[in-house]
């Protein structure tokens, strides 16, 4: 099977080309098969006074590629150079690759995969900024 596979709990919502889809009571499956579609998981999303961190901000510009809001040809160029930026501070080997695949996904116009691997640095993030506060 070729294309993304999300998996939905029970009334969770997506948002899929700008239309927004509501799951039923029982967990399912959707299988998006049209290249490109737009994706974006509603309680995944971030909202724009949300964005306060430098990951934040990163997951945000590929998040309002994928909400529709802002068109690929415009964003790609500043979510590779915040991911770079990125890439100079979380310089651990595993950070590193997330970080690797959050570039060659948004440069494939994978934006679903790039938010992914984008949003597994938050946790590290916040370690790195309660231990400088500590």
């Amino acid at each position: 099977m070729t294309g993304l596979v999300i998996r939905l709990a029970p009334h969770e919502r997506v948002l899929l080309n700008g239309a927004v889809i509501e799951n039923g009571d029982r967990r399912t499956s959707l299988s998006i098969r049209t290249p490109n579609a737009h994706v974006l998981r509603l309680r995944d999303a971030i909202h724009p006074e949300q964005a306060n961190t430098p990951v934040k901000r990163t997951c945000y510009l590929a998040q309002l590629i994928l909400a529709g809001d802002s068109q690929a040809e415009d964003m790609i160029t500043p979510l590779i150079r915040a991911i770079d930026q990125l890439a100079q501070v979380f310089t651990d080997p595993d950070s590193q690759k997330l970080l690797n695949n959050a570039s060659e996904t948004a440069q494939k116009g994978e934006f679903y995969q790039t938010l992914k691997s984008l949003r597994a640095l938050l946790p590290r993030e916040e370690r790195l900024f309660t231990a400088r506060l500590s």
